[in-house]
């Protein structure tokens, strides 16, 4: 996840939604992204969706059965239905996400019984560090008058 929390202040730094993620395969690092939706100009560009494409590439196949799937931010409706058809075991995230999660929030795609595949989820992992990061880079971008104060900051 520490890896995972490293793009997502990348993507930040980029002026892209802070949210990063790795695919691990049999103990190695086979797939990283980050959000590249304005780079990009591709609304698919999430993170999550990116390393899959990758991890596909990097083991030669788009069944990622075996693969662990690190993300900073709990996954929306199309990475939990890419997550479901690329056969992902295990997906492991950090900030809960109330507005468009699609795994254990809002919805429960990667885990519903009805589809043909589910992964084992994990979430809440750093998930401090992940929330923190997408806190900061919102008020960031908010108007200074409305902008509210952070304690500490």
């Amino acid at each position: 996840m520490r890896r995972a929390i490293d793009l997502a202040s990348q993507a930040a730094a980029q002026g892209e939604v802070p949210v990063g993620a790795v695919v691990v395969y049999q103990g190695q690092l086979i797939a990283q992204a980050f959000n590249l939706r304005e780079t990009l100009n591709d609304p698919t560009a999430h993170a999550e969706r990116l390393a899959l494409t990758l991890a596909g590439q990097s083991l030669g196949r788009w069944r990622l059965d075996g693969c662990d799937l690190y993300v900073t931010l709990e996954p929306c409706v199309m990475c939990a239905g890419a997550i479901v058809q690329a056969r992902v075991s295990r997906v492991i995230y950090g900030a809960v996400d109330r507005k468009a999660g699609a795994c254990q929030s809002l919805y429960r795609i990667a885990s519903d019984p009805r589809l043909n595949h589910r992964a084992e989820l994990i979430g809440g992992v750093l998930a401090d560090e992940c929330s923190d990061l997408l806190t900061r880079f919102f008020e960031d971008r908010r108007d200074p008058a409305t902008r509210p104060t952070r304690r500490g900051a």
